[in-house]
């Protein structure tokens, strides 16, 4: 019987994933985060081989007769280049349960997001998650969660074959797919390849998406352990359309009468979204001195150096593009500048990037942890950028004739170098204090800064931990403010001062509590947003004339009775000016599943989730421009969400069946975030993901 099931997720998962390539090519003219899980493995235990056993698997596997040993994830640690920055550290893949059912970039737990009404489409965080990033700012970030990024990338050692294939279905209407394949083709040097893709038709019409991410990386690591290198290659493409939200706005009412929501008229027709990203990444760095072990001879040993140097090398490019081809009807842009009814506006950006690193470790020589440690690391680090502006503009050409004709409109230069440095003290394994300065010493972000103090303070498994933070944070205003220039929308005029953060955070976290509450309080000077006058669409970008302040509380809670699971999230947010921060007071999330193994094979849980956020100030989308900013005043009623879920793990394979928005027409008919652009309807979606190890 289980033999047979797992011939038919074979083909089922082929019928699918041809589903969603197909929805690729049919688009008129991808997911960039990773949701890999690791720390915690579902496969049954086995015993620790021993060498003989090794060699005998390894003899039978080179004779090509059948092996005694069943791989498993445990041959396969996995780790990131965070936490490779001042250590040689790997850790165990997880293959779990947990979350599995919540796969939607804009749906995560803990960073709930809110858009346009579909997978794919541009979206902005609910709550207040302010970026902690310096330097040159393009300010286009309505696509980020697509985007796969150099520091998205997983890294492996593998002493098998690793493959992954997930898929996320919810018929044509939302289709997700990724693959990770990797394996070492030396005992110490890995090679992979991610490959992410979203192919939606969303819930209305012109809502198709077609969004790919793809990215070759290694991981060589020389025998002696003091050199390693961190390599990728990654490729991105969006292709959004852009409908300018339904003309029916009364769509969730009782009185209205929808056939099918996919023939309801939209605004825009044929306008779109184009992304495409390009880079190439290369970090290597080197011990130097002695080198100290922890945990030697173990599959999760940690190298810890003494003296470190590195080098960080990066040449990419990134290109926005929006196309218009048909007439302003309804009024969805303010005005034009060049063409009332074509559009081709594009941004291209490259960037090369040259960082160099010095770090040193002073500690003693304790085996089981490490005390009294000072670390400095000390950073340089080189930007260049060089950027270009095109519009579609009318010309007379030499016959007298009047013309539409790409114009370029900017074409410059930028630079920046940064001084980077950090300072650690580890006074023992339950009390440590980091600090990291950043400063751009030279080039168009002059002046801008990051200093952040972290003190970590642990009281052992009973007691937990406590993480204190304090940050200040300057950056000079994103590219879009004070550089863009559109076919609808210019921004050359504007000089704005530096927006200028300070927070204080404080952090508990107890584990065997399954407990953590998280206190921030931030003040936020000249805080920078866009905006437009009362009642209009002309969307454009304005400073606070006054400090912004805001406090920020968010507890998480998970309760276990016998074979039941209550987990929980809230947070709360209470700011001094609600009117530019328009984010809901507070937002709920809780979990309640029932877990059992089945059949002794099928571990199970069954349950549901329900989602919940107070109402707030909903912003507008302002298209062409790919922003949100703060048009008319308007709230809509706030219901919770409730899907209805069943997941299991048979075997090295992952699945997940949920009913989502399962609640829809008991207390409304629909719901919004984002003004005129209506949300999701209930949908049954089902998941899977299929681990190979050969």
């Amino acid at each position: 019987m289980l033999n047979k099931l797992k011939y038919l997720l074979v083909l089922l998962l082929c019928m699918q994933v041809a589903g969603v390539m197909a929805q690729v090519n049919t688009f008129p003219n991808s997911p960039g985060q990773q949701q890999q899980n690791y720390m915690r493995d579902t496969v049954r235990a086995t015993k620790k081989l021993t060498d003989e056993q090794m060699m005998d698997t390894l003899r039978k596997k080179e004779d090509k007769k059948k092996d005694t040993v069943i791989f498993s994830s445990k041959f396969i640690k996995v780790t990131n280049e965070h936490l490779l920055a001042d250590s040689t550290q790997v850790f165990a893949l997880d293959t779990g349960l947990v979350n599995f059912e919540n796969y939607n970039p804009l749906y995560q737990v803990r960073s709930p997001r809110i858009g346009l009404g579909s997978t794919g489409l541009a979206q902005r965080p609910l709550l207040f998650e302010p970026s902690k990033t310096l330097g040159f700012d393009i300010g286009q970030h309505s696509f980020d969660p697509y985007l796969l990024n150099p520091s998205d990338i997983l890294y492996y050692r593998a002493r098998v074959a690793y493959t992954n294939l997930y898929l996320a279905n919810g018929g044509r209407t939302e289709q997700i797919f990724k693959l990770v394949h990797t394996q070492n083709i030396k005992p110490n040097w890995n090679l992979g390849l991610n490959f992410n893709d979203i192919g939606s038709r969303g819930y209305y019409k012109r809502q198709n998406v077609s969004e790919i991410g793809a990215g070759i990386f290694s991981w060589y690591e020389s025998k002696n352990k003091r050199y390693n290198m961190l390599a990728n290659v990654i490729f991105n493409t969006i292709k959004a359309p852009e409908n300018g939200s339904i003309l029916n706005d009364t769509v969730f009412t009782k009185s209205s009468s929808v056939f099918s929501k996919t023939d309801l008229d939209t605004r825009l027709q044929t306008s779109s979204d184009a992304i495409t990203t390009r880079g190439i990444y290369i970090k290597q760095f080197y011990y130097l001195g002695r080198i100290d072990n922890m945990r030697k001879g173990s599959d999760t040993s940690k190298v810890l150096p003494t003296n470190r140097v590195g080098y960080t090398f990066y040449y990419g490019s990134q290109q926005y593009k929006f196309l218009q081809n048909e007439p302003d009807t309804y009024r969805v842009f303010p005005d034009y500048y060049y063409s009332a009814n074509v559009s081709r506006d594009s941004l291209n950006v490259k960037h090369l990037q040259n960082e160099f690193t010095y770090s040193f470790y002073l500690r003693g020589k304790s085996s089981s942890f490490v005390k009294n440690e000072l670390k400095v690391d000390l950073g340089l680090s080189s930007d260049v950028y060089h950027y270009t502006q095109n519009v579609m503009d009318s010309i007379v050409n030499n016959f007298g004739q009047k013309i539409l004709k790409t114009d370029r409109k900017a074409d410059e230069t930028l630079q920046n170098i940064t001084l980077k440095g950090k300072l650690g003290y580890r006074f023992s394994d339950r009390v440590g204090l980091d600090a990291d300065f950043q400063q751009v010493a030279v080039g168009y972000n002059f002046g801008d800064f990051l200093y952040d103090v972290k003190l970590n303070l642990s009281g052992g498994k009973k007691a937990g931990r406590i993480l204190l933070e304090a940050y200040s944070q300057s950056n000079r205003a994103p590219f879009v403010y004070t550089n863009w220039i559109s076919n609808h929308y210019i921004f050359t005029s504007y000089d704005f001062n530096k927006q200028k953060t300070t927070s204080l955070a404080f952090n508990y976290i107890n584990d065997k509590l399954q407990f953590d509450l998280k206190a921030e309080y931030f003040l936020i000077n000249d805080y920078l947003y866009f905006t437009a006058q009362p009642g209009g669409a002309d969307a454009h970008p304005a400073q606070a004339s006054s400090p912004i302040s805001l406090l920020k509380v968010s507890v998480g809670k998970n309760l276990t009775w016998r074979r039941w699971h209550f987990d929980n999230y809230v947070v709360y947010q209470k700011t001094d000016n609600q009117g530019i921060l328009r984010t809901p007071e507070v937002y709920t999330y809780s979990s309640l599943y029932y877990s059992k193994l089945l059949f002794n094979v099928l571990n199970s849980n069954i349950g549901f989730n329900v989602r919940y956020n107070t109402t707030y100030t909903a912003p507008s989308y302002a298209v062409g421009l790919a922003q949100f900013y703060n048009g008319p005043d308007v709230t809509f009623s706030s219901y919770p969400v409730a899907s209805v879920f069943a997941k299991a793990t048979l075997f090295r394979t992952n699945l997940f069946v949920q009913y989502d928005y399962a609640n829809q027409g008991l207390f409304s008919q629909g719901f919004y975030t984002v003004n005129r652009y209506p949300m999701f309807d209930h949908l049954l979606k089902f998941g899977v993901s299929w681990t190979f190890y050969n």
